[in-house]
Parts: C-alpha cells; structure tokens; sequence
C-alpha cells in the first residue's frame, strides 16, 4: 500500500534526525534552554511557506476560523516536542521514549469518536503488535528507577495528547480543505510559536549567541536536521490522509526501534558517534521487536 511508504517515511527520517539531535545537544546545545532548539524547528517551517504558496497559491483563500484551527494544529505540534525535551532534561531517553506509545491510543479514542474511523480487528491486533515492538526496544533491565519518573510521565502524557490532537486538527482539514492549505497554515502556526520563544529575551539572546560562536556548523547541521526532520513529517502527515489516524501514529512509533537500527550502523562505521551494544539479549531483544513490528505492519496494511 502507498501510504505505508508516506507511513514509514516519519519514524526513518526521525530516527536520522534523533541521532542528529543528539550530535547538535552534545556539540552547541550543552548550556542552552531546550527552547532554542524548538526556534530552528519553527523557523524552518517559515522559510517552505513561499515554496508551498508557489505551488498551491489558493492556500490563502480560505476562511478565517479555519485559518486559526489549522496553524493552532502547528502550535499544538510545537508545544508537545517543548513537553518532549523538557522531559528529555530530566530523564534518559530510554525511559522518555515509551512514553510516546500513547499517542497512538489516545489517536483511537479521538479517532473514533470525533472522526467515526473504526478499525477492524484484525487492524487493531496490527497495532498492538506494533505499539508492543516498539516497547520491547526500549526495555532496559538493570536500570534503576528514577525519582522524577512522575514528572516525566505527565510531560510525556501531555506530549502524546498534544500530538494526538495536533494529528487530528491536520486530519480534518487536510481532508476537507486540501493538503497544502492544511500543512501551509500549519507551518504559519510552527512559525508563531518561533516567534514567540524569540521574543523572550533569554531566549533570544541564547539564539543570538550559538549564532555568533559556531554559525557555519550550526546552521549547516541544524539545517539539514530539520529538512531531514520536516520530510518526515510532511511523509507522515500525508500519510493521515490516506490511513486511520490511530494506524498512522502506531507506525510512527516504530521510531524507537530505527533509532536502534541507525545506532547499531554508526556504532559499526563511527564508533565514536554510536554506543549501541551488541550484548546476546540486546540483539535477541532488537531482532524479536523487529520482527513483532513487521508482523503488525502486515496486519494493518491487509
């Protein structure tokens, strides 16, 4: 099926721009507010919107209320990647990624009661298959619990709805206006949100300041992330339109699991640049979740 490609472009490219994400915090980011990241994110989304006006010049001919709800589903989207990396600041990623498997639950239930999507049971089986896979990569034993383990799940908890929800805006829209005029205005919103952090002087000033000590590097890699980290979320939300949205973000869970496969090919080639381990129950883990993903991708795409 067509959309599984759109599906899957957003976990592979994600997962690339994860471990971009990583290179940039370690490199230039070590002593700034997460925030700033979110600036470039933002941004970015601005500088497409002449591109998207050029190709689709009738995405400004609609009404205003749906003007608002469409760059609020953007502002949503923003806010629960600022929820993401605050999360990140108190925890390892391997306690935070699970936490993302809610989305795609929380992405039923709106689903279903906002937008009528009914899965079959054999669907619904597939994505817990998947969503189950996924879970297994980010098992680690051994690990001590953490203190802020509360503080983390409600910054996770409120990621995961505001992705649902942010889903589910570009879903109506996309659906009744068009797609372009959906993700144009929904960049306009990513952009408001920029512009927003930008005017907080802190925030500003950090921005300023990583510009000035390091700007060939950093808007060279930043660049490229976030044209990295924007196919795959233009892939993904295509992929909204031709799949339930619960299906959708079930794949887009599998985040975790390339994460891991990428890890295991820098570890290989730039052994400075990854850290996986090759330990028997970590390849056994890996193989086993593979393996329960591909299952469930066979399932919901029947």
């Amino acid at each position: 099926m067509s959309w599984l490609i759109f599906a899957f472009s957003g976990p592979v490219l994600w997962a690339i721009s994860v471990h971009l994400d990583k290179y940039l915090v370690e490199r230039f980011f070590k002593d700034s507010d997460v925030a700033v990241l979110l600036v470039f994110t933002a941004l970015i989304g601005i500088v497409t919107l002449p591109f998207i006006w050029l190709l689709n010049p009738t995405v400004l001919s609609v009404g205003g209320a749906a003007m608002v709800l469409m760059a609020l589903s953007g502002v949503i989207y923003i806010a629960a990647l600022f929820f993401y990396l605050r999360a990140l600041q108190s925890e390892e990623a391997s306690v935070v990624a699970p936490f993302f498997q809610m989305a795609p639950l929380i992405g039923y239930g709106l689903g279903y009661f906002v937008l009528g999507e009914a899965l079959t049971t054999t669907q619904l089986l597939g994505g817990v298959l998947i969503v189950g896979g996924t879970l297994l990569v980010s098992i680690r034993p051994g690990r001590k619990a953490s203190r802020s383990k509360a503080k983390v799940a409600g910054l996770m908890l409120t990621c995961a709805l505001f992705v649902a929800l942010s889903s589910l805006l570009f879903k109506i829209f996309a659906l009744r206006d068009e797609f372009w005029t959906t993700t144009f205005w929904m960049f306009g919103g990513e952009g408001l949100f920029g512009l927003a952090l930008l005017a907080y002087t802190p925030y500003r000033r950090q921005f300023v300041a990583l510009l000035r000590q390091n700007t060939g590097a950093v808007l060279a890699i930043n660049g490229a992330n976030e044209l990295i980290n924007l196919g795959g979320g233009l892939g993904n939300r295509f992929a909204l339109v031709l799949a339930p949205l619960s299906i959708v973000q079930a794949i887009g869970s599998t985040t975790t699991l390339f994460v891991f496969v990428f890890g295991v090919m820098l570890s290989l080639r730039f052994p400075s640049l990854g850290r996986e381990s090759f330990s028997a129950w970590e390849l056994t883990q890996k193989g086993g979740a593979a393996l329960l993903v591909a299952a469930g991708v066979f399932l919901v795409s029947r």
